[in-house]
């Protein structure tokens, strides 16, 4: 992004309403700035950045009445997008001013992993494994986007990362088990992400208001994987039919106890390697301004 385009969507806002702005400078910066935010009393928080930033922003906010306001400005944006906002900044900027005088405002819920809440996904296993390799080359991303990722499954795929042998069991809260997931998605709303401008749908009926969504791969055959990718460019609702793939919604709370040590992601974000991730849904957790 521009310098001028951050005058630009600075100006816009110091238009409508009293404005502050604060820049990050680490990992974690964000959440100990809203954190201040809200305990100071503001009513919005509006986050320029990528996932990464908006879920340290949510996590800073999380039961607070301050309200979260998504603006892209990463490299696939996919809270933002998936919410209606355009994935240009200047865009989205007249967007969410319309939705504040609007007062388009609502109370929704955040996926909670290990502690720290989620915005819109959680990945564990290969899938996690992709992300930690797209982060060694984080420089990449915003200008190689979309073929970086799949360089980075492809590199996953024939390196050294285990995808021959379970992972971890799938405990949930009726007692159900998964005895052998390779990798899985845990969604508090649909899609799981963007390619290009085509959104990948894992689990349909996931939303902001629902529990979470568990999608879970139980075979890493290439046909397996190449049936599940292309099911996911289109509705998504084909995963529901595969013998191969488990899936769940409405999902309040399950456990995930691993074989070994195992990675996962979240928001985009890798997070690094745990032998037990314990997910749940945190209902009515957060303000979010919403376009019109």
């Amino acid at each position: 992004m521009t310098p001028r385009a951050r005058v630009v969507i600075q100006a816009a806002f110091s238009a409508e309403a009293d404005v502050t702005v604060a820049e990050t400078s680490r990992r974690g910066h964000a959440t100990r700035l809203a954190q201040g935010a809200a305990a100071n009393g503001t009513d919005v928080v509006v986050v320029l950045g990528g996932d990464g930033t908006l879920n340290e922003a949510a996590n800073g906010l999380a039961g607070s009445s301050t309200a979260l306001a998504a603006l892209p400005g990463g490299s696939t944006n996919v809270f933002a997008r998936t919410i209606g906002l355009p994935n240009d900044p200047i865009e989205a900027t007249g967007a969410l001013i319309e939705a504040l005088r609007a007062g388009r405002r609502r109370r929704v819920g955040l996926g909670v992993a290990n502690g720290r809440y989620f915005t819109f996904h959680v990945g564990a296993g290969f899938d996690a494994a992709v992300v930690e390799q797209v982060e060694r080359r984080g420089t990449w991303k915003r200008y190689a986007g979309n073929p970086l990722f799949v360089y980075a499954a492809f590199r996953t795929w024939f390196g050294k990362y285990d995808h021959k042998t379970p992972a971890f069991a799938l405990h949930f809260e009726d007692g159900a088990v998964v005895k052998d997931g390779y990798f899985t998605i845990v969604q508090n709303t649909d899609p799981y992400t963007y390619l290009g401008r085509r959104p990948l749908h894992l689990n349909r009926g996931t939303s902001l208001d629902s529990g979470l969504g568990v999608t879970t791969v139980k075979s890493m055959t290439f046909g397996t994987i190449m049936s599940a990718a292309i099911s996911a460019l289109g509705s998504g609702r084909h995963l529901r039919h595969s013998s191969k793939i488990d899936q769940r919604t409405d999902i309040d709370e399950l456990t995930l106890v691993g074989f070994r040590p195992f990675p996962y992601q979240l928001d985009g974000e890798y997070i690094g390697e745990v032998d037990r991730l314990e997910l749940k849904y945190a209902p009515d957790c957060i303000d979010l301004v919403l376009p019109v």
